[in-house]
């Protein structure tokens, strides 16, 4: 861990406050007409997700923590766990589905994704900003029904619902964000 001036403090930044772990979400530098510049930040803590607003002087030390990232992949579900594979030694950790959220349903197999941990605790996990997934099922298109474009429902092979173009049909492959689950473009 690394000391920092408390008006170094910045968005992204992972500090050790407390005795639990922070991220730092917000920052906003105050130079009072009276007294020395200090940062108010927004904390969230990692670990429980709570959140806090603290002031910190440039004259405070502020622990930087570096979270060790390693590549793994996502190998199936377990009941209510995720089971996810070191790429380099093969050793496999299970994590409680909770843990990924939403984000859960965008696993594939063989997925490729980026485990966080802080001291051996798994604490984030960042998978790819887009999947491809096949469609199941889409709503027939309404013929002249508008000329301004239009989407229509479909129903993923994951079961997850969203608005795709009129000419996408079921069976077709199609690129979906996992930030949001919207339509980015038919697969090649």
């Amino acid at each position: 861990m690394a000391k920092v001036a408390g008006n170094e403090v910045r968005p992204g930044m992972m500090i050790e406050h407390d005795g639990g772990l922070w991220s730092v979400v917000k920052t906003q530098s105050v130079k009072p007409g009276k007294g020395g510049t200090y940062a108010q930040c927004e904390l969230k803590n990692v670990l429980t997700g709570s959140k806090l607003n603290e002031r910190f002087r440039a004259s405070e030390a502020v622990e930087e923590v570096y979270l060790e990232k390693r590549d793994y992949e996502y190998l199936y579900t377990n009941g209510d766990m995720l089971v996810f594979m070191d790429k380099e030694t093969f050793e496999q950790v299970e994590v409680e589905s909770d843990f990924v959220g939403d984000r859960a349903q965008f696993l594939q197999d063989g997925m490729k994704i980026v485990m966080q941990f802080y001291e051996t605790k798994p604490i984030g996990i960042t998978i790819p900003l887009q999947v491809t997934l096949t469609v199941a099922e889409a709503d027939a298109v309404l013929k002249g029904g508008t000329a301004s474009p239009s989407y229509k429902n479909a129903v993923l092979e994951n079961g997850l619902k969203t608005l795709v173009p009129p000419f996408i049909e079921a069976g077709e492959r199609i690129i979906v964000s996992t930030e949001d689950g919207s339509y980015v473009k038919r697969a090649e």
